[in-house]
C-alpha cells in the first residue's frame, strides 16, 4: 500500500510538471521531492527529460545538483537541458532585499539652527494669523477607578472668535441642547487656555530659560517631523493651574516647573505638537498631576493655509478623581462682521485616530 500510494504521488507530481514551462528553481524542488520519496535514480531522470524550460539553467547549479542531489544520471539529462535551453534568457538571482540604515542624527549645530528657526516661528506665530472664528467642541471625561476607564460626562460646544490676537468664547450647546446667555466658565470643571499661540511663545521665549535636547524622529499625520524635549525651570515659568472648591468658591493659583516635547515639521520648520507636563506641584495643592497635548494642522481660511490647533486633551489627576477634556477645533472661517457659522445642536463627529496618533517612521533606503 506504501509504494501505491507513494507511484501515485510521483505521477501526480509529473502531470503538474508536464502541464507548464518550468523555471530553474521549480525543477530543482521536484527532482529533491522525487528523491525525498526513495524512487531510483532512473525514475528521478526521466521527468526532467520531458521538462520544458523557460529559463537557461548556469552550469554550476546543474554541476551542484548533479552531485550532491540527483546522481549522475539526473545530471546528464539537466546538462541535455541546459543545451537545448541555451537561447533562453539566463536565469535572474532573486532581487536582493533592501537594506535600511536609521535615518541620521543632526549635529549639535544643524540643531541650533533649527531652534533658532523655530524660536523666531513661535514667538511670531500669533501675530501672522488671520482674524477668524470655528467652532470648539470639548468632551469631558471622568475616572473614577484611577485605571483611565474613562465616562463621558457631557460634550460643550462654543463659538470661539479670534480677533485682534485676542481670544474670545460663547458657549452654544451643552449635551446637544442649545444654551444662551450662560457663560463658559460657568460650567466648572477642568479647562485650559493658550492653545492660540501662548504655549508655544511661553516655551521659545528666551525670558523662559526652556533647556532643549533633540530626541528622535518621527511622523505625524504623515510628515516628517524632530522631536526635541524641553524644560522650563519653577523660577522662569508661566505655567499656572487653578482649582477653584465648587462650594466654597474660592481660588487656589499655583505656578510650576514644567517639561515636555515638541514636535517640529522637518520641511517647514513649524510646530505640528506640543506636549506638556507640570512639574513638582505642591501635595497640599488639591490637584497632583496636569499634563496636556496640543494638535496643530493645515486649515485653510480664506484663500491661505495656516497651521491651527486640531485637537488638545487634557488630563488632570486630583485627590478624588481623573479628568480628561477632549477638545476639538473645527469650521474655521474668516471673521468679518458678518460671519456666522450654522449651529443646529448635533455633536460632531470625533476625529479619527490617524489624525493625532504618531506613526512609526519609515526607514530611509541605503
Amino acid at each position: 500500500m506504501r509504494f501505491c500510494r507513494l507511484a501515485a504521488m510521483y505521477v501526480m507530481c509529473f502531470g503538474v510538471c508536464a502541464a507548464s514551462d518550468y523555471i530553474i528553481q521549480q525543477s530543482k524542488s521536484f527532482i529533491h521531492s522525487v528523491i525525498q520519496l526513495k524512487n531510483s535514480v532512473n525514475e528521478v531522470a526521466a521527468p526532467p527529460h520531458k521538462m520544458k524550460l523557460s529559463e537557461h539553467p548556469d552550469v554550476a547549479a546543474v554541476e551542484v545538483l548533479e552531485g550532491q542531489v540527483a546522481g549522475p544520471k539526473t545530471g546528464a539529462v539537466r546538462k541535455e537541458l541546459a543545451t537545448e535551453s541555451a537561447a533562453l534568457q539566463e536565469v535572474q538571482p532573486p532581487a536582493p532585499k533592501p537594506v535600511y540604515v536609521p535615518r541620521r542624527r543632526p549635529s549639535s549645530e544643524e540643531q541650533a539652527k533649527l531652534l533658532d528657526k523655530v524660536r523666531d516661528y513661535a514667538i511670531n506665530y500669533t501675530r501672522k494669523l488671520p482674524d477668524f472664528i470655528c467652532l470648539e467642541e470639548t468632551r469631558r471625561y471622568v475616572d473614577t477607578t484611577g485605571r483611565e476607564t474613562w465616562l463621558l460626562v457631557d460634550v460643550l460646544t462654543a463659538r470661539l472668535s479670534y480677533f485682534n490676537q485676542k481670544e474670545d468664547y460663547t458657549l452654544v450647546s451643552q449635551n446637544g441642547r442649545l444654551v444662551t446667555d450662560v457663560s463658559y466658565a460657568s460650567m466648572g470643571g477642568a479647562f485650559s487656555m493658550g492653545d492660540f499661540g501662548t504655549d508655544m511663545r511661553d516655551i521659545f521665549d528666551p525670558a523662559s530659560h526652556a533647556r532643549f535636547a533633540w530626541k528622535r524622529w518621527a511622523t505625524l499625520r504623515g510628515r516628517r517631523t524632530h522631536v526635541f524635549s524641553y524644560r522650563v525651570p519653577l523660577e522662569f515659568s508661566r505655567y499656572t493651574i487653578a482649582y477653584q472648591d465648587e462650594q466654597k468658591g474660592a481660588v487656589q493659583r499655583i505656578k510650576v516647573a514644567y517639561r515636555g516635547s515638541v514636535f517640529v515639521d522637518e520641511e517647514l520648520n513649524t510646530i505640528l505638537r506640543i506636549e506638556q507636563e507640570a512639574l513638582n506641584i505642591p501635595p497640599s495643592f488639591p490637584i497632583l498631576q496636569a499634563e496636556e497635548t496640543l494638535d496643530y494642522d493645515f486649515t485653510k481660511i480664506g484663500d491661505s493655509e495656516f497651521f491651527l490647533p486640531l485637537v488638545s486633551n487634557l488630563k488632570i489627576h486630583s485627590h478624588a478623581v481623573l479628568t480628561k477634556n477632549v477638545k476639538e477645533f473645527r469650521h474655521y472661517r474668516k471673521f468679518s462682521a458678518g460671519a456666522v457659522i450654522k449651529f443646529d445642536g448635533r455633536e460632531l463627529p470625533p476625529l479619527p485616530d490617524d489624525k493625532t496618533k504618531e506613526q512609526m517612521p519609515q526607514p530611509q533606503p541605503k
